[in-house]
């Protein structure tokens, strides 16, 4: 009897060693697969704010010239509900694991692609045709990334630190931006002007397919969480789980779309219209604006994580409010000190700035994650999700650029920040707080329904 005790006792051990290796694994894998998708991504919002405009929009004014290439960077924000529903069908279908490969594919590639493609000047007007549809491809790509990489990491860890493991997908947006634009500032720096406007700012691009290399290798290592796998088992799976979150779920899907927007709309203006603005106002070198950027991105870094674990200890509303709150509040001292500040009171501005984003984006995660049903997750989170950037953070920098042509001051820009600010905070008010319920099991949800019906 007490060989078979100590049998058992192994058993369990083993299992619970195996347990933690995966939720190890889900986690880094969340983390990496993120992190090269996004550095993909800010290659791009880089680029559009340095580098396209001239390369393929050469016979645009100054101010039109921004505006095209701010136009094709909102393209591939319009894109992301795209891939949340093609996605966001197929992870609820067949799994996480296997939809996760494929977008981090087509990421990877649609990058590689606008690395070696030629300017207007070697092939006219295909030349920003093409930038689109690869443009689109990294949009419906990033639409079906998110929601994923948050569910591989918070379905297979300890229920009671959602808000810290979902938090992992989301340290892939400060890693992505410190290692594009750092990227980016590295070479601006070592490169002269002709250099890295002619063929420097490529390299990034290329790089990313070394990155996706490593990317497939984790993933691929990484088992099936144990929540969508329960569901596989009892033959739960939707046959439509986009068609039946809208259905069932419309309301946390709006929701979680405009609590984005104190979230996405500033964070899109701080690392990627500020390029412009500052540069343009004060007559600073691209690299100085980098710099501080970058600096931002190392310090959320850090916040995100912490935050997010905070979130779990304190509840999700509560620590994202304080963010969305924060937002509203510095969005006038912010651009006032970006229009009349010295270098070096701009530069901790930058920095700053990313503070009350951490504040959100940590959170967010489980915030949203949490309000769907486990053979909805997918599709439902990511659907409201990517809604915002449609509204939110697409439409950005455009618009900051139309707002200081019309009418002047950068302070009808904060205007705007403060009208998101509010927004969130009325979508969050409204969202009912999961922090600490059970997500395991789908059968509250059901019952639900049942009544509903």
């Amino acid at each position: 009897m007490v060989l078979g005790r100590n049998e058992a006792d192994n058993v369990l051990q083993e299992q619970g060693r195996q347990q933690r290796k995966q939720v190890r694994r889900a986690a880094v894998a969340s983390a990496i697969g993120t992190t090269i998708e996004w550095y993909d991504f800010f290659l791009y919002n880089t680029a559009a704010a340095l580098i396209f405009p001239h390369l393929f929009f050469p016979a645009s004014s100054s101010y039109a010239g921004a505006m095209q290439s701010f136009a094709t960077y909102a393209v591939g924000f319009a894109a992301r509900p795209v891939g949340a529903a093609i996605f966001g069908h197929w992870g609820d279908r067949i799994g996480r694991k296997a939809t996760l490969i494929v977008t981090l594919l087509m990421m990877g590639i649609a990058s590689g692609l606008v690395g070696v493609l030629p300017g207007a000047a070697t092939i006219g007007i295909a030349a920003p045709l093409l930038l689109v549809a690869l443009r689109l491809i990294q949009g419906i790509a990033i639409g079906g990334e998110w929601s994923g990489s948050v569910l591989l990491a918070m379905e297979w860890g300890n229920q009671r630190k959602r808000g810290l493991l979902g938090s992992f997908a989301q340290i892939g947006v400060p890693v992505g931006l410190v290692l594009g634009t750092g990227g980016m500032t590295l070479l601006s720096a070592v490169l002269s002007d002709a250099s890295f406007s002619s063929w420097g700012w490529r390299i990034p691009f290329l790089a990313s397919l070394v990155l996706v290399a490593v990317g497939l290798v984790i993933r691929l290592r990484i088992l099936e969480t144990p929540m969508f796998a329960k569901i596989v088992a009892q033959q739960r799976t939707s046959r439509s789980p986009v068609s039946d979150a809208i259905k069932h779920h419309w309301r946390e899907i709006l929701l979680s779309a405009g609590l984005r927007f104190s979230e996405q709309m500033p964070f899109y203006l701080y690392t990627s219209y500020v390029l412009v603005y500052v540069v343009a106002q004060h007559h600073y070198s691209k690299t100085f604006v980098l710099n501080a950027v970058l600096l931002g991105a190392a310090l959320e870094l850090a916040l995100i994580l912490w935050f997010s674990q905070l979130s779990d200890q304190l509840g999700r509303k509560r620590v994202y409010l304080t963010g969305a709150v924060l937002t509203g509040v510095l969005a006038f001292p912010y651009f006032a000190i970006l229009k009349n500040g010295g270098m070096v009171i701009i530069f901790i501005a930058i920095v700053v700035a990313m503070i009350p984003h951490a504040m959100q984006y940590g959170p967010q995660a489980a915030l949203i994650g949490e309000s769907f049903p486990t053979h909805l997750r997918y599709g439902g989170a990511g659907l409201g999700y990517q809604l915002a950037s449609v509204f939110a953070g697409g439409p950005a920098p455009l618009l900051a650029t139309w707002l200081l042509h019309v009418t002047g001051t950068p302070y009808s820009i904060s205007a705007y920040v403060v009208f998101s600010a509010a927004v969130t905070i009325v979508c969050v008010a409204l969202l009912k707080d999961r922090s600490r319920a059970d997500i395991s099991d789908d059968t509250v949800y059901l019952r639900a329904r049942s009544v509903a019906r």
